[in-house]
């Protein structure tokens, strides 16, 4: 199979459109669904042309999992004490992870990048390292949450609970107060 032409011209291929592309089928189809041959698909490519690009269905993986904790690094604002800037990572992630629910199955079994990890804590907590059982533990409790919220229908077709919004909302931002007021006692502000 050859690259299929767009108006006469080869579609440009990047790392950025391939992540971009692997996000969207991951949201819209899930996890399992997320091939070199499918997102290929997507493209319009062949799928080896994306072996140029990123080596391997893993190391893809390991992009969107960065790419997803990135997007709710930047919702971060960097002033304010460190309990509001976890709870604002908190929130971000939830959002990321709720607007990509084929997604969170993945970032509960593949975890982020250390680098990116690391520019985290560089960056919203000023490297210290008091922080990272604070991050760890917060980001873990988002997983757990969303993957509750996402969670599959009943087999007769009912929906879950999930389907309330205002009843997760309103665990979410309990657990959340209490983890953060937990933290906040050991944790500079």
């Amino acid at each position: 199979m050859t690259e299929k032409s767009r108006g006469g011209r080869k579609p440009l291929l990047s790392q950025e459109s391939i992540l971009a592309a692997a996000v969207r089928v991951l949201g819209a189809e899930g996890l399992d669904a997320l091939t070199m041959r499918r997102l290929g698909t997507e493209l319009g490519v062949a799928a080896m042309s994306l072996y140029r690009h990123v080596p391997n269905r893993d190391a893809l993986l390991a992009l969107v999992v960065n790419e997803l904790f990135a997007r709710a690094m930047e919702a971060v604002r960097v002033d304010g004490g460190v309990a509001r800037r976890l709870t604002e990572l908190a929130r971000a992630y939830r959002e990321v992870l709720l607007a990509h629910p084929g997604a969170v199955p993945l970032l509960a079994t593949h975890p982020v990048d250390l680098e990116l990890g690391e520019s985290l804590l560089a960056k919203l907590f000023d490297g210290d390292e008091r922080v990272v059982t604070a991050v760890q533990s917060v980001a873990v409790f988002v997983l757990g949450h969303a993957l509750a919220q996402v969670g599959t229908p009943h087999q007769d077709g009912r929906p879950t609970r999930s389907a309330d919004r205002g009843y997760y909302d309103q665990w979410f931002e309990a657990g959340l107060a209490a983890m953060v007021r937990g933290f906040s006692a050991e944790l500079p502000s």
